[in-house]
């Protein structure tokens, strides 16, 4: 079987969990025997290219004008970078005003006034990397480049040869859908986030129109919990028995590895929170929590990890609190500095306001972690062996993270238990429900 995927990430390009998630998938799905033509927004350029080979149009079969990408370790998977800015976990006023900045500064550099856009290329031309020039072409705001992406995606499907596209989150639906109507293959909408959880109630409307005709378009919807497709049914009308739950999975590698860290001090106790600084993970729960158990504890500290649009507020807000000096802000981190940072780690804390899933209790509990999760989570459906509280009980998720830092006891059974857990979640299963997924959409089609 051959997979059009799409989606807005992936490594080593990548900003967040669904790029780990569809790293895994196609992984997996590479490895049962499929094959994957990933189609990728541009504006990776400037990344590490070591586990990238470029292969150029000229080593491919005549009429294929895009230029193509194989990754190390990825034997069936091939990826197409296209020429659409697309800038994931950003709102549509951040995304402006980035664009913004980025034009004032190119007009600097090219000596020109700050009011002066830098000439449009064109987007279907690609370089040699088959990008174009990067984030001074912007067509005018979020959604703009969302219809580039899929016009490009069009592009590249009509010189493809596939059997069945998967569209990951609301920015790949439009471009599922049009070349589900060019084609005549069935589209699988993989819902990852909906817009509820990321804004409560103050949806975007714009956002919520792409993510329901996304749905309703589809043949079959994937949802990453019974929390998401629960959100899918009551929230976009779209029929339960349309709906396929597969849970995200993690990649363990035998045995935790233990490096020797350098502690902040030598007898403080670290409490992690890692992931995007925003609305929907719940900050500003955690430090309410952080500011009660450093009211009866000396010897804690609290590290934030991550970036997004509430971190300069999560910087005032511990300040104001007092507890500014017991907490540290790290920024985005990637690589060997996750790892590092959980080794350091004494509980993994994730107060997420609504989380689909959650890829990242697992990544903790694989590196030897105890978490502590809101119930509020895709994650807390298929994990026993974590603690679970409210997202909003701050006095009862300090209870618990008190509780973990005192009693050694307990973070030990928590960790030999959860390090056991954490091994039945597996991107074959997963992998394999896609499959059966796929074959289905195909039947429904016939």
């Amino acid at each position: 079987m051959r997979i059009l995927m799409l989606g807005w990430e992936f490594p080593p390009f990548i900003s967040g969990g669904l790029g780990t998630a569809c790293y895994g998938l196609a992984k997996a799905l590479s490895d049962l025997g499929a094959e994957i033509l990933f189609v990728l927004p541009g504006g990776a350029a400037d990344q590490r290219l070591d586990r990238v080979r470029v292969v150029s149009a000229a080593e491919r079969s005549p009429g294929r004008t895009f230029t193509y990408w194989t990754v190390e370790g990825l034997e069936h998977v091939e990826l197409v970078p296209v020429g659409a800015a697309i800038q994931p976990y950003v709102t549509e006023e951040e995304y402006l005003e980035q664009r913004r900045r980025e034009e004032r500064a190119a007009a600097r550099t090219a000596g020109e006034s700050a009011q002066t856009r830098p000439p449009a290329l064109d987007p279907m031309r690609p370089t040699s990397l088959g990008l174009t020039s990067g984030p001074t072409i912007y067509a005018g705001d979020l959604f703009s480049e969302v219809h580039r992406y899929a016009r490009l995606v069009a592009e590249v499907a009509r010189q493809a040869h596939f059997d069945v596209i998967h569209a990951h989150d609301w920015m790949t639906f439009p471009a599922g859908l049009s070349v589900a109507a060019l084609s005549g293959k069935p589209l699988v909408a993989h819902m990852h986030s909906t817009e509820f959880d990321r804004s409560g109630l103050s949806v975007n409307q714009r956002i919520y129109d792409v993510e329901r005709a996304g749905l309703h378009g589809a043949r079959l919807a994937v949802c990453v919990s019974r929390m998401t497709r629960d959100l899918v049914t009551s929230r976009y009308g779209v029929p339960e028995a349309k709906c396929r739950v597969i849970y995200n999975a993690i990649t363990v590698n035998g045995e935790p590895v233990h490096q020797q860290c350098q502690r902040i001090e030598k007898d403080d106790k670290i409490v992690l929170f890692l992931g995007r600084i925003t609305m929907q993970k719940g900050p500003e729960y955690f430090l309410a929590a952080a500011k009660k158990v450093a009211e009866v504890m000396d010897n804690v500290k609290f590290i934030m990890a991550g970036s997004g649009d509430m971190i300069k507020r999560m910087i005032e807000l511990a300040a104001a609190m007092g507890i500014g000096h017991r907490v540290t802000f790290t920024g985005f981190l990637r690589g060997d500095d996750v790892d590092r940072i959980y080794e350091m780690a004494d509980l993994y804390v994730m107060p997420s306001v609504s989380e689909p899933f959650g890829l990242a209790p697992l990544e903790a509990l694989s590196h030897d972690v105890p978490v502590l999760i809101s119930k509020q989570s895709g994650v807390s459906e298929v994990l026993v062996h974590a603690l679970k509280v409210d997202f909003w009980d701050i006095h009862e998720m300090a209870n618990k993270i008190i509780a973990v830092l005192r009693h050694p006891p307990l973070q030990k059974t928590l960790k030999e238990h959860g390090a056991f857990e954490v091994r039945k979640f597996s991107w074959a299963d997963a992998a394999r429900q896609c499959l059966d997924a796929y074959q289905e959409a195909l039947q429904g089609a016939r």
